[in-house]
C-alpha cells in the first residue's frame, strides 16, 4: 500500500436486522482505512484510555515517555508506521509497529469496534507494510492469561509463541514471513 493509496471504505449491506440495544455494527457503517498521519496522534493517545483491555490513560503514557507530540514525530519521521480506521470522523481504532525492530508495537480498538474483523484488517496492513521493510520476523508482547482478548486474536492470525516473556510480564508472540520459514524437505 502506498503512502498515496486510497482509503479502504466499506458500507452497510442492506439488512432488516435489529442489532440488541440499538447499536450499529461496525460493518454497517462508513469506515475510512487510511495510513496514519502526524495529526492523528492526539486522538490516538486519547482513544488508548478508552478500550475494553490494557488501556492506558494520557497521563500513564506520559509517564512511559509518550506524549501526543512524540507519537507526531514518529509518524512523520515513519520511525512508527502506522493505519488509523475512522467512521464518520471519529476514530474506531489503530495499529502501529516499529520500522527499526519490526515490532507490533500497538493494536487498539474502542470497544464498539471489536468482533467486527477490523483488528484483523489493521493488524494485516500493519504486518504487510513492516515485511515490505525487510523484516522477516515481526514480533509483539501479549497478554498470558487465556481469558484476555488478545491470546486467542494473535494465535488465530498466526503469531506463535516464542516462549518468552517481556519486562511487563507479557508473552513474546511472532511471525514470520514465508521468507523466513525453513524449506521443507521434499517440499515444492
Amino acid at each position: 500500500l502506498s503512502a498515496r493509496a486510497k482509503p479502504s471504505c466499506r458500507r452497510c449491506p442492506v439488512s432488516s436486522n435489529v442489532m440488541p440495544h440499538s447499536q450499529t455494527p461496525v460493518s454497517c457503517i462508513h469506515l475510512e482505512i487510511r495510513r496514519a498521519l502526524p495529526e492523528d496522534a492526539p486522538s490516538c493517545v486519547h482513544m488508548r484510555g478508552l478500550t475494553r483491555e490494557n488501556a492506558i490513560s494520557p497521563e500513564r503514557l506520559r509517564h512511559y515517555g509518550i506524549t501526543e507530540q512524540s507519537w507526531a514525530e514518529d509518524i512523520r519521521t515513519d520511525a512508527l508506521p502506522g493505519f488509523v480506521c475512522h467512521s464518520d470522523s471519529k476514530l474506531l481504532g489503530y495499529a502501529f509497529g516499529a520500522r527499526a525492530s519490526g515490532e507490533v508495537v500497538v493494536l487498539a480498538l474502542l470497544p464498539e469496534a471489536e468482533s467486527q474483523g477490523l483488528g484483523s484488517r489493521l493488524l494485516t496492513l500493519l504486518v504487510q507494510e513492516l515485511h515490505a521493510s525487510g523484516h522477516t520476523r515481526l514480533f509483539l508482547g501479549c497478554s498470558p492469561e487465556t481469558s484476555s482478548r488478545s491470546y486467542g486474536f494473535y494465535r488465530h492470525l498466526g503469531w506463535q509463541s516464542t516462549g518468552t516473556f517481556d519486562r511487563a510480564g507479557d508473552e513474546i508472540l511472532e511471525h514470520l514471513s514465508s521468507a523466513a520459514l525453513p524449506a521443507v524437505p521434499g517440499g515444492a
